[in-house]
């Protein structure tokens, strides 16, 4: 609707759609297309696999062009073209807006060039805290801020009931046993961060991380005194022994296993002295065996099981239904399909992103055909990580299911909002008691909440005419 009321405003002029994955970026053409009038204007797709002459030519002669930022980004330093034409600059996952982030140029070069500025940015969740905020407001030059809930007034009766459980299970006794080997090794490690006199915060696993940068900033700087080194290695075992903690409460004998031979396989190949410490310990070694004991007794997570049963009963219930099952780690999500594919009537598959590093995982064709095939139903549950999240067209589900609860209260959001749009859906969170999962609930719940206070504190702020605080400067945003 904006764009259709920006080309009647400004006739001749172009609107820009900004998507971070080509994937998304075509889905939104392919809306775009379904949606406005036919011959109301000429749509074009910008890839890297156009070149740049012809990228040139089609931006002339084109009035909405879709493109992923950095496509743009390289055009505009090659100077291919400007925006000084743009009447509506929109950028989808506005969240994205930071730093370094090819959006944060292109923002900066629309600014510059365009006769007739209006930018809108869309996001599910842009994050928590004010300064992130107000830093992405800032480099979209945002004047005002609309928020939605699935609450609000003139929202929620287009949208479906979404009915909401929390799946509690208890934590085995076996398993405590073998994570209480663990936390004992990680405790000693954080101790000694401290009697170091290195380790001032809690021992988050985010201040955990910070120290390793700052220690490792040091050691690069020349700094290689004994204090330092040592320290360099205690904090490298705390982040893995902190790892592999997550993994036996939160995800699976499996995962934590494959975890544990990779640290084998690093300290065999003498990759990491930190993981030839850790593997050298005698109570890491019987974590090894205790493991290995309970897969030959063919035991699981107790969440794995009260998932299986759950899909179970709901496949038996609807044989239509449609399920999508986010969990942070792809050996989880492998272990997820192999038990559910079990099930009868469940045509399962892994969703996943491709990994840079090993080449891994589903190219984005592969990702757009395993859609496709959950669309007709040839499929009808995935098993996605992260890259179900944000932006690319799900069809829509009947339930969704959280393996576990996530910190980030952005990727809780992204999660949820798979389900209850056009269709009555489920959102079920299974939660291991006592273990980091009820930590990450929580901090997930909190999160989201502080999200929305700060959103309209710095909303009613614009409103007032207030003045944003970034960097210590005072800068009005225009």
């Amino acid at each position: 609707m904006l764009s259709v009321h920006t080309q009647r405003s400004f006739p001749g002029t172009k609107t820009l759609f900004l998507a971070p994955t080509r994937p998304l970026a075509e889905q939104h053409l392919t809306y775009f297309k379904k949606h406005l009038p036919e011959l109301f204007a000429e749509f074009v797709l910008f890839t890297g696999k156009i070149n740049a002459d012809k990228r040139k030519e089609l931006w002339e002669s084109s009035d909405i062009i879709f493109s992923t930022p950095q496509c743009l980004k390289n055009d505009l330093i090659n100077n291919l073209y400007n925006l000084e034409n743009v009447s509506l600059l929109i950028i989808d996952e506005s969240h994205r807006c930071l730093k370094n982030y090819a959006y944060t140029s292109v923002a900066e070069k629309y600014k510059e060039q365009a006769i007739n500025k209006k930018v809108l940015g869309l996001t599910a969740s842009p994050g928590t805290d004010r300064k992130t905020i107000e830093q992405i407001a800032k480099n979209l030059g945002i004047e005002t801020i609309e928020i939605r809930t699935r609450e609000s007034e003139d929202v929620k009766s287009y949208l479906k009931e979404l009915e909401f459980k929390i799946i509690k299970v208890e934590f085995p006794k076996e398993f405590k046993e073998i994570t209480s080997l663990i936390k004992n090794l990680y405790n000693k490690k954080i101790e000694e961060l401290k009697n170091r006199k290195l380790l001032f915060e809690p021992p988050t696993k985010t201040n955990i991380l910070k120290l390793q940068n700052k220690i490792m900033a040091q050691i690069h700087s020349g700094n290689r005194n004994f204090n330092i080194l040592s320290g360099a290695s205690a904090c490298a075992q705390a982040i893995k022994l902190s790892h592999l903690i997550e993994l036996l409460e939160t995800q699976t004998l499996f995962s934590s296993l494959n975890y544990i031979k990779s640290m084998f396989e690093q300290a065999s190949q003498k990759q990491s002295k930190a993981v030839q410490q850790i593997t050298k310990n005698q109570d890491f070694n019987k974590v090894y065996i205790k493991i290995n004991e309970l897969i030959s007794k063919k035991l699981e997570h107790p969440k794995l099981l009260e998932l299986s049963s759950l899909v179970d009963d709901l496949i038996k219930k609807n044989k239509k239904n449609k399920f999508i099952i986010f969990t942070q780690y792809r050996d989880t999500a492998k272990k997820i399909c192999e038990q559910l594919t079990n099930i009868e009537g469940i045509r399962a598959k892994v969703f996943v992103g491709q990994a840079k590093k090993s080449g891994m995982g589903l190219s984005q064709k592969e990702q757009q055909e395993l859609i496709e095939k959950f669309r007709t139903g040839e499929i009808n549950l995935i098993v996605a990580t992260s890259i179900g999240e944000e932006g690319l067209d799900i069809p829509e589900v009947n339930t969704v299911i959280f393996y576990e609860p996530i910190p980030s209260a952005i990727r809780k959001i992204q999660r949820a909002g798979r389900t209850a749009r056009l269709m009555k859906g489920e959102l079920i969170i299974l939660l291991t008691i006592d273990t980091l999962d009820e930590i990450f609930y929580y901090a997930s719940r909190s999160r989201e909440k502080r999200m929305y206070r700060t959103i309209e504190n710095i909303k009613k702020d614009l409103n007032d005419g207030k003045i944003l605080i970034d960097n210590k400067e005072q800068k009005k945003l225009f």
